[in-house]
Order: structure tokens, then sequence, then C-alpha cells
């Protein structure tokens, strides 16, 4: 009776905390959804076909609401990203081999590069920085950087000796004897519930971000600067293990703009160029809610808003936060680091099995010891979403793939820097990004 009572305790808490998620910051009026959703053909973002199921239902015991971030390549943090990728394809450009852990910092027009790189390469880092934050939009101080007139300092060490003899043998040992450059568990995640095999909330909230820069860089908002975030809630059906999305919840986005443009002006613009072309027309409702510039003011932006570091947005970089993280960043890391390229193998793994058709949803971790070439461990959870035992997917995992630091290097041809392979990275995600070959762990491989 005792154990009956607390399940019945336990079901109206949780009754309660439903009820609490589904109204929980609802306060302030949503934006109507506008009926006529235009088709966006230019640009290099375009509606996806992501398949909605039949019996889509409404809300019900059996759905839940799941929330993801972006943030666009202006958000102080990401600046640092692909600064330190910057510094990473400039000498993997000229040296295949360099060993490069390059961080970077931004306050105001203030900038620090730093780390430890061992590299043949001859790299101007701060010429680098600045081209980097060109790129990106940061010319005028106005905008909350200048990378012209900003100072940018670099304290750049060369790797610790120890780690070097421990990892590579200071550049002697083979492809397959090349240890992990440290200790660490990563994860790669899949889901069948978009083409590109990522969590549809990560993917929207990802392409908005995208696009944010897109109308910006292409004049078609001209009043948008590259500071900006996006955020969106979907609902899902849960089938066992499986997800399956029902519709858009919720759409938020702030985006820096300039003072000469109204808060209406705003929203209006990101709903007809920001939001229509990228959400598939299936999954908005009159039901979904907008929160579009909800702080409404945001002229000052950037550095000058807020301090960036490499490295703060690991859950925008990877899967939404489905799956799971091992806590590791990627950015600025060579790929003897296996924060990255344990990461990257890892996707590749999961990818794969999801696209052999033998889960819905798979999930793999793979962990390291500094200075050893094989895994200490290699897990494959497929969610109860399996076509087979998971003990089998795994067995054919690791037929297929082979984690050893070194091999992965070779597997994935990680050492080829240059034309802003890593930079590219450093923005709107590491994972799904299906068109680019420069992302070649997205590159599904048989099991056998």
């Amino acid at each position: 009776m005792r154990s009956l009572n607390l399940f019945r305790s336990f079901g109206m808490m949780f009754a309660k905390a439903q009820a609490s998620l589904v109204t929980y910051g609802r306060s302030a009026a949503p934006l109507r959804h506008y009926d006529a959703v235009q088709q966006y053909s230019g640009g290099s973002i375009s509606r996806r076909a992501y398949a909605r199921p039949p019996h889509a239902v409404a809300s019900s015991p059996h759905t839940f609401l799941y929330t993801s971030e972006s943030v666009t390549e202006g958000h102080p943090d990401k600046m640092c990203d692909q600064v330190s990728d910057a510094v990473l394809d400039a000498c993997l450009a000229q040296d295949p081999s360099s060993k490069v852990a390059c961080e970077t910092a931004v306050k105001d027009n203030f900038m620090l590069v730093f780390g430890e790189i061992t590299s043949r390469a001859e790299v101007d880092y701060a010429a680098i920085a600045r081209q980097a934050c060109r790129d990106i939009g940061y010319t005028s101080l106005d905008l909350g950087f200048d990378a012209d007139s900003s100072e940018v300092k670099v304290l750049v060490q060369q790797q610790v000796p120890e780690i070097a003899q421990s990892v590579h043998g200071m550049g002697h040992k083979a492809p397959e004897e090349i240890g992990a450059g440290d200790q660490g568990h990563m994860f790669g995640y899949a889901s069948d519930e978009t083409p590109e095999l990522m969590p549809l909330t990560h993917q929207l909230a990802s392409q908005l971000a995208m696009r944010l820069a897109e109308v910006r860089k292409q004049g078609i908002c001209p009043w948008a600067r590259p500071d900006g975030k996006t955020q969106v809630t979907v609902e899902y059906l849960r089938d066992g293990g499986h997800l399956i999305p029902q519709h858009v919840h919720t759409v938020l986005i702030s985006t820096q703009h300039s003072p000469d443009i109204s808060l209406k002006e705003v929203q209006d613009e990101l709903l007809k160029h920001v939001i229509e072309p990228v959400i598939p027309a299936q999954f908005l409702t009159e039901k979904t809610e907008y929160y579009l510039n909800p702080s409404h003011s945001f002229i000052l932006g950037g550095p000058c808003g807020d301090a960036g570091l490499t490295g703060r947005k690991i859950i925008v970089d990877t899967y939404g936060g489905w799956g799971a993280h091992g806590g590791g960043a990627f950015s600025g890391k060579d790929p003897t680091k296996v924060d990255r390229s344990g990461a990257y193998i890892a996707r590749q793994a999961a990818k794969s099995v999801v696209a052999a058709g033998l889960a819905q949803r798979c999930l793999v971790q793979v962990s390291y010891g500094i200075g050893l070439p094989e895994p200490l461990s290699v897990y494959v959870d497929t969610y109860r979403t399996g076509s087979v035992p998971d003990e089998e997917i795994q067995e054919a995992v690791l037929r297929t793939f082979d984690f050893r630091p070194g091999l992965i290097i070779q597997q994935l041809n990680l050492q080829r820097g240059g034309s802003r392979r890593y930079q590219k990275t450093a923005a709107y995600g590491h994972f799904g990004r299906n068109h680019d070959a420069d992302f070649s762990w997205e590159q599904v491989v048989p099991l056998r």
C-alpha cells in the first residue's frame, strides 16, 4: 500500500511538472502566425522536406516539448571559436602535423589569442584573428568590435614536451601508435527525424541562426547586426524510444539591430525573411508562438555587450542537448585532441547505424586515456529502437570503425587544414552539414 501511495504521489507531481512546463514563460502575448508562408528560393538555405507522420496527434501523455538553441557567428563566444579554428586552419595548411591548442578571449575592442602551438608553419596569429573578425562582419566599433582598430595580444607557447612524447613520440610514432592527447569521453548521436539524421530542434535553431547571417550579409535585412541567438521548441510524440516531431511549438529569436528600426519592423522582417524560409510549413501551425526580440532593444552587442571565450557553446556545437556530451570543446584543437576527433568518429558511427536502418536513434560513447592509442571503452545505445540487439550493433561498429586517434585522423583526413575547413565548423554546428565535403565525418559508412 505504501508503494502504491508513493506511486500515486509521484504521478501527481509529474502531472504538475508537465503542466508547468507547458505554461512556463507564456505571460507575454505571442505574435500571431502569418497565414501566407512564402517560399524562399535564394541563398544557401531552403526548406527541407522533413517527413511529418500522418498520425500526428494533439498533446497527450505521450507527447512532450523539447528545446534547442543556437547562436550566430557574431556571438562573442562564437567569434572566439572561429578565431581559434582559423589559427588551426592556418597552421595545418602549412604543416599538417601541427599540434595546436589555441584559445581566444574577447571583451570590448580587446582580443587575446593564447595557448600552446608546436608547428613549422609561419603564422601571423594577430592577422589571422583580425581577418576572422572581418569575415564575421565586425568592421566598426558601433557594431560591437572593430577588426582593424582592436588591440590583439598573442601569448602562444610550444606544446609541453612531456605531452608531445607521450602522445606522438615527438613525431616518430606510426599512426596506429599515436596516443590520445588527453583522457576523456566523447559522444556521437543520430536520429531519423531529419534527412541529416539530426534532432529537428537543433537543426532548425542552427538554420535560423545561419539565415540571420545570410540576410545581414546579402543586404536583405540591412538593419541586422552580427550578434544574435535563436531557440526552437518542438512538440514530440514518443513511441517507445522513437521520437516523432509533431509541430514547432515556439520560435524565439533575439538579433542585434541598428537603432533606426522599430521593434515591429524587426519582428515582421524576421518572420518573412528568416523564419518562413527556414521552418517547413508543415511544422508551423496557428498555435505556434513567436517571441522575436522579446527584450525589445538589442543595439549594443558583440564583445561590447558580453565577453567571449573559446569553448563555451559546446551544446550549440553538437546536438542541442540531445544525446550526451563529455564536456570537451572542439575549436582550436588539432585532431590528436580526442575531444574533437573522438567526437567526430562517434558521430560517424552513430549516423551510420541509423542510416543502415538498424535503429531510429543511436548514441555512441568512446573514452580514452592520455598517451594510449586504444580506446578504453566503446558503448552503443539505441534507446530501444534497434532492429537487432544493441550488443550486435556494437560489434558491427567495432568491426567497421577504428577508434585509435591516429587512424581516425587518417580515415577522416583531419590533418587537412586551410580553405576555412575548421573555421566553418566553428559556427552553426559541427554535425548535420551533409552537403559540405569538408565535414568528412558526416559520410555514412556501410557497417560490416
